[in-house]
């Protein structure tokens, strides 16, 4: 089976991580993003099924983990669900490609775990939670139930930083690129 390197982001929502990510897959012609499974609603307009995520009904979802078809999953909020398909990374591996995770804290580390030494997982922090507040606030895509949720999870996600291989502290985005930049392209070149 053809196999290559993940490259695992982590970080509670509002953090910059997806950010970071898009900003290494330009950098990085031997990166493929991996895309997730979830149950959630598509956000607005702008979201593709097959590009930012597989929009998967609960029944399908549900049938998948049944056939063992994921690496790792788990309902991150009530009735939504999220994961990591194993056809998706060999889709990459095939094609000669690194793969490159954006996924919550708890989907991170099981990831890290599945993949051992052949992956690094790097932590995104905020400066500080109220940063994070207004970060998810300025996305306008939140409720204010869900803000709450939202800051209340990462409360709790943020105790788990010292289990990554790496942590970037994201105060400044250029700052944080360039230092997720280094550290990928050490890591692939091992």
């Amino acid at each position: 089976m053809p196999s290559g390197k993940a490259i695992i982001f982590s970080a509670p929502s509002g953090s910059g991580k997806t950010t970071i990510v898009k900003h290494l897959l330009g950098k990085f012609p031997n990166l493929g993003f991996s895309i997730s499974a979830s149950t959630r609603d598509k956000r607005g307009r702008t979201e593709q099924n097959g590009k930012d995520y597989y929009f998967l009904s609960p029944e399908e979802f549900k049938q998948k983990i049944d056939e063992n078809e994921f690496i790792e999953w788990e309902e991150v909020y009530e009735g939504n669900f999220y994961g990591t398909l194993k056809e998706e990374i060999q889709r990459l591996w095939d094609n000669g490609k690194h793969v490159i995770f954006d996924v919550d804290v708890k989907g991170g580390l099981n990831l890290k775990r599945y993949f051992g030494d052949k992956a690094l997982a790097i932590f995104v922090k905020v400066p500080s939670m109220e940063v994070l507040q207004e970060r998810l606030k300025d996305r306008g895509t939140e409720s204010e139930e869900s803000l709450s949720r939202r800051l209340y999870k990462a409360k709790f996600e943020m105790t788990f930083a010292d289990k990554f291989d790496a942590v970037i502290v994201n105060d400044n985005i250029q700052h944080s690129f360039e230092e997720a930049e280094q550290m990928v392209a050490a890591f692939l070149s091992k």
